[in-house]
């Protein structure tokens, strides 16, 4: 047989019924004769439960700190989870993060995988035990436990099966794989059997929840056999891999992120280096900007809008302020009541009218597009928020997504 990596997040982990189901799941792919690695995250909303208690006492609490209070949501899980696949009769045994090797940089809560050292990996292994590791966390060069920031179980499971050369990393969520839309707002949408790494790595970065897109950059860059499928419902799932079967379908999905806001710097001076002088300084703070319009320059000025994420709206503001004078801008505008819809698909690289029946889509269901971006497999818009949901329904319903 193989070596299988299974992740299980926390909502497939949040109580004892989902705890058993879990443990079913793994010894009975440990009983087909695999060797089994899990991966999991914290239990239901104990991460948030955690976050708060820590703001009861000190909302500025130190990174170290959180991290050190954080990491503690993994370990109960693995300690539960391994005691259930224990009373189901198979060997099993619970890792931390440093224990399973993970070897971090410095930046907490938001740290990067720098090597996974896995003799004590392959020792459990050797030993026929089912080896169950806490996501999400690791340790730096000072030994301090750091946390790998929003997504980081999945990077775990990912990285741990590159490390491992796994047969297959297996994504558990609660739903049956990756959509075509979210299933919960879009009632017609349809499970695909395969995408490819770049499309799923678009989707994971414009707002489809079902994998982190750190794990999907992992997975392409170490060519790592992906699965995802359901924690409940025993069915075949999607596989994100290198290539898939030639079909018709000219996009794969349609995605909404919420976690976005719009800055505009208008009246600024129509002369060179305007936007590297922006664009620096946000870069400076580690500020992510994705859509950028500029005007074209009249009157000897010219206006520049972007996209941030949420959280950073109030520090990209606070720098252009700062800086205000010597941007030479009239004013700074922000909102945050916009969403991003975004269109996926290899497949619009070779067919002409994608972004056309697009908006058309949008004007039929008179929704204002605000902003657009384009790649060679995405299409973004940028809406008002109120209109996010019936802009995916409307779109969706453009695509024949039923036909091969």
């Amino acid at each position: 047989m193989g070596l299988i990596v299974q992740k299980f997040g926390g909502s497939s982990v949040k109580d004892k019924e989902c705890l058993m189901r879990v443990a079913k799941t793994v010894t009975d792919t440990y009983k087909a004769g695999n060797q089994v690695v899990v991966v999991v995250s914290a239990q239901g909303d104990t991460t948030d439960e955690l976050i708060e208690k820590a703001n009861e006492i000190n909302p500025r609490a130190s990174k170290r700190e959180m991290d050190m209070l954080l990491s503690t949501g993994e370990q109960i899980s693995i300690a539960l989870l391994s005691m259930a696949i224990d009373k189901l009769g198979c060997p099993v045994v619970s890792l931390t993060g440093w224990q399973a090797g993970f070897v971090t940089r410095s930046n907490h809560g938001a740290a990067r995988i720098r090597r996974i050292e896995t003799e004590r990996l392959k020792r459990e292994l050797d030993n026929n035990n089912i080896v169950v590791v806490a996501g999400f966390q690791g340790l730096n060069r000072f030994d301090d436990i750091t946390t790998l920031g929003r997504g980081g179980s999945d990077t775990s499971a990912v990285a741990l099966a590159a490390a491992l050369h796994a047969d297959r990393c297996q994504i558990f969520t609660d739903v049956e794989g990756v959509y075509t839309a979210d299933p919960r707002i879009v009632k017609n949408a349809v499970k695909l059997d395969e995408i490819t790494y770049d499309e799923m790595l678009e989707l994971a970065s414009l707002g489809a929840g079902v994998l982190h897109n750190r794990s999907v950059e992992m997975a392409k860059k170490y060519h790592v056999n992906l699965e995802v499928l359901s924690s409940i419902v025993n069915k075949p799932g999607t596989i994100v891999k290198e290539a898939v079967k030639m079909e018709k379908l000219l996009i794969k999905g349609v995605a909404k992120d919420e976690d976005v806001a719009r800055i505009a710097v208008i009246g600024l001076p129509d002369t060179p280096g305007i936007a590297f002088k922006i664009f620096s300084l946000l870069a400076s703070r580690k500020i992510n900007v994705d859509i950028i319009l500029q005007s074209i320059g009249r009157h000897n000025t010219k206006d520049i809008s972007f996209t941030v994420p949420l959280a950073d709206k109030d520090t990209a503001i606070e720098l252009l302020q700062e800086k205000f004078d010597i941007l030479g801008a009239e004013r700074i505008e922000a909102e945050d009541d916009i969403v991003k819809v975004s269109i996926v698909g290899a497949g619009m690289q070779s067919n002409p009218g994608v972004a056309a029946k697009m908006f058309e889509a949008l004007y039929d269901a008179n929704i204002n597009i605000q902003m657009i971006s384009t790649s060679e497999i995405k299409i973004s818009v940028l809406i008002a928020r109120k209109d996010a949901d019936r802009a995916v329904i409307a779109v969706h319903d453009a695509f024949d997504f039923n036909e091969k």
